[in-house]
């Protein structure tokens, strides 16, 4: 598990494309038959990657938690990009598809991550935050979570967003994820940008084709930096910061939350034309 401590505003706005790519870009998460974490202390979130390819993989605590088992005062929530696989908390078994979501609560002492074929294994990405109360194990696919279509082709944000773990779907003590997939011939997210002050995000981008990036705009509204991310590579951005992309090529993209609320709708808009 890799460490990161936040940045100020004052810090990221001094840094060269190689230090904001060491603090805020996690590229190396999803390694065959491993979990791999990065404990970020924007809100204490975990972002992680799993893929049993040979193997099931269980969740191991880490010294640094101070915790007797993983989700002793945490909870996670799991989503697959890859091929069919299942999760088991505490020996209740959920199947999972390409796209399908997977809660866990805080106090489930053994998780489980495995594929159903290792021809084309399970691909989990895995987002873990602090809870301070328990919500029982449950899986959601693709279709349970209502997905909407908005934006347009005019704007080349044509998307779809699924929700999972919100106020009004699978409940948690403070996590909020979902995903987000653009149509063929769009390539913006989340533009018009926001900020929430009250709460951290987490992207991670999938289903980018081997020769196309992203390109991820952070930073101040007023100051933003960018940074070119790659299929499976995942971005921290900081409450204060805006967390837009534009790729070479349409893609999807995880998104999860962390802090003071679970209200999806809490974000101060910026106008496109503040932007610089």
């Amino acid at each position: 598990m890799q460490i990161r401590f936040e940045s100020s505003r004052k810090e990221v706005s001094q840094m060269n494309t190689e230090a904001l790519r060491e603090n805020f870009l996690v590229p190396d998460i999803f390694e065959n038959d491993k979990i791999n974490f990065v404990y970020t202390h924007y809100d204490r979130v975990m972002i992680g990657g799993a893929i049993p390819a040979t193997t099931s993989l269980t969740l191991q605590t880490y010294d640094a938690l101070k915790a007797k088992y993983f989700l002793e005062r945490r909870e996670i929530g799991i989503i697959n990009i890859g091929g069919d696989g299942r999760v088991t908390a505490d020996g209740e078994v959920f199947e999972i598809s390409k796209l399908g979501c997977v809660y866990v609560g805080k106090g489930t002492q053994e998780v489980t991550l495995s594929s159903n074929d290792p021809a084309n294994p399970a691909v989990f990405y895995l987002l873990s935050s602090p809870a301070h109360h328990s919500y029982p194990a449950r899986a959601f696919t693709k279709e349970d979570a209502t997905p909407v279509t908005i934006g347009s082709v005019e704007t080349s944000n044509h998307r779809t967003i699924y929700k999972y773990i919100h106020l009004d779907a699978i409940q948690s003590s403070q996590l909020v994820m979902g995903l987000t997939v653009l149509q063929t011939g769009s390539v913006w997210n989340t533009m018009p940008s926001h900020v929430h002050d009250r709460r951290m995000e987490a992207y991670c981008y999938f289903d980018v084709p081997a020769n196309q990036r992203i390109l991820h705009l952070m930073g101040e509204p007023s100051e933003t930096r960018h940074l070119w991310v790659a299929d499976r590579q995942a971005i921290i951005s900081p409450p204060w910061s805006v967390h837009s992309g534009c790729g070479t090529s349409n893609y999807s993209f995880i998104w999860g939350m962390a802090g003071e609320n679970k209200d999806y709708t809490d974000m101060d808009a910026v106008a496109i034309a503040d932007l610089k």
